[in-house]
């Protein structure tokens, strides 16, 4: 989408900040909205909605690419041009209601739980009861939760402070995600410079992409204080304080577990800074494993979350290994063989043996470069592993804005998130037709405007003919 009309830091950050205001005005009738509030479906208020969503994230996806340009260009913006950019689009998604996942119900629901000193990893949101678990989808509610202590003791005393209001706690929520982008902002130019990258891409790619706004803002999704604590630790281990980046790359984990691949990271740290490899890592473990009796006692939810670690995915789910099982379950039911209920679980094996050879083989061959190597090793893991949904990527990305090699790896791993960002309903749920329909149609006029916006731009200005006055 590169045009050639002028544009300048000021034009990207209102052209953002209109797409972030059409998906904040689409998502009161089209988000995934409580139960209660839900429009009829079909109806002409959720079509609106769901148009005007559509056509704000083309406006955002616009802004963030001729950003982009700005970035590489002569004369970039300075970090904390930035940042200010960040903060301006992320503004009307802050009161906005939930948009792209239903997720933030569970977390309450699993909150409110863990206050009532419920077993959150053998029990669903069902077991709660009442209009907060209502609002939790259908296919989650017998599932025990798949997060770590530090996460849920955060998830209990927010549902203490709000006594169970879903107003309240949504904001809540919101706002832990919001905390954990800041983190991700703040640690992303720091691990830049120490990468020989240059900040402000980093800082385009890393924390002001569509992802992150869609997801980890509107969504608020955990993944954001995930990725805060994972880059916090990184930037205290780069700065030869191990001790505080393993505590912190632990409670990261123990919001979800696949930050645990950066106790790697903060070994190799220490190795780099003339440490032998093996008392770094008894070192980091012991830390490690410390932090982790702590938060798990303070949290108070038991040791459940490590079996909870293989907490059943969704049977839509869109993972490679899942999609790849489902088509050859098929394929085995038609031959007749009695193998077909073991093809997705083999399938998921097999994708779990390729993650860990592939992260092998990442970090023998880029160890001197523990950002970027965490950072593939990541989105290996969100590749293949058994789930999958678009904010995953997020996990490899964050890392890889801050450490890529070159322009083209970024060039590749922006175009992913730009075709990701248009992969799910404002809503959360499965698409039908119509809404399919409906979305393109959104996305199509937020395309007519930018275009029309070119032409008038390209349009030369009238001048009077010679002879005749002005």
């Amino acid at each position: 989408m590169a045009m050639a009309f002028p544009f300048d830091l000021r034009r990207c950050r209102l052209l953002g900040l209109v797409g972030t205001a059409f998906l904040a005005l689409g998502g009161e009738s089209a988000g995934a909205l409580p139960v209660a509030d839900l429009p009829a479906p079909a109806s002409a208020q959720e079509a609106t909605g769901l148009v005007a969503v559509y056509f704000g994230v083309v406006l955002l996806i616009a802004a963030w690419v001729l950003l982009g340009r700005l970035v590489r260009g002569p004369r970039p913006p300075a970090p904390r041009a930035l940042l200010l950019v960040l903060a301006v689009w992320a503004a009307p998604l802050v009161l906005a209601p939930p948009l792209f996942s239903r997720d933030v119900y569970s977390y309450l629901a699993q909150g409110a739980m863990a206050d009532a000193h419920m077993d959150v990893y053998t029990q669903g949101p069902a077991a709660l009861g009442g209009p907060l678990a209502d609002q939790v989808a259908p296919m989650w509610q017998h599932t025990g939760a798949p997060y770590g202590p530090a996460f849920l003791g955060l998830a209990s005393a927010l549902s203490g402070l709000t006594r169970g209001e879903l107003p309240a706690g949504l904001i809540g929520m919101r706002l832990l995600a919001l905390l954990g982008v800041a983190l991700m902002a703040f640690a992303l130019p720091r691990l830049a410079r120490h990468s020989g990258a240059d900040p402000a891409a980093a800082l385009w790619l890393g924390a002001l992409n569509p992802l992150v706004l869609l997801h980890l803002v509107a969504g608020a999704h955990n993944d954001a204080l995930m990725l805060g604590l994972l880059g916090l630790g990184l930037v205290a281990a780069r700065g030869r304080r191990p001790v505080l980046g393993a505590v912190l790359v632990t409670l990261a984990a123990l919001v979800k577990a696949p930050a645990a691949l950066g106790l790697l990271a903060v070994v190799a740290f220490q190795a780099r800074a003339g440490r032998r490899p093996l008392p770094a890592a008894l070192t980091t473990a012991a830390v490690s494993a410390a932090t982790t009796v702590a938060a798990t006692a303070t949290a108070g939810t038991g040791y459940g979350w490590i079996g909870a670690l293989g907490t059943p995915v969704s049977p839509q789910n869109w993972a490679l290994t899942s999609l790849l099982g489902r088509a050859t379950g098929d394929l085995l039911d038609r031959l007749g063989s009695g193998l077909a209920p073991l093809a997705v679980p083999g399938w998921q094996l097999l994708g779990l043996a390729a993650t860990a050879v592939a992260i092998l083989l990442i970090w023998r061959r880029l160890r001197l470069k523990p950002v970027y190597a965490l950072g593939l090793s990541l989105l290996v893991v969100a590749v293949f592993g058994p789930a999958i949904r678009p904010w995953y990527v997020l996990w490899g990305l964050f890392l890889i804005a801050a450490a890529a090699p070159s322009t083209s790896v970024r060039h590749r791993v922006a175009a992913l998130a730009g075709v990701l960002a248009l992969a799910v309903l404002p809503s959360g749920g499965p698409a039908d037709a119509g809404q399919l329909v409906l979305a393109v149609c959104g996305g199509l006029l937020g395309v007519v405007v930018l275009w029309q916006a070119h032409q008038a731009a390209q349009a030369p200005a009238v001048s009077p003919a010679p002879g005749r006055a002005a």
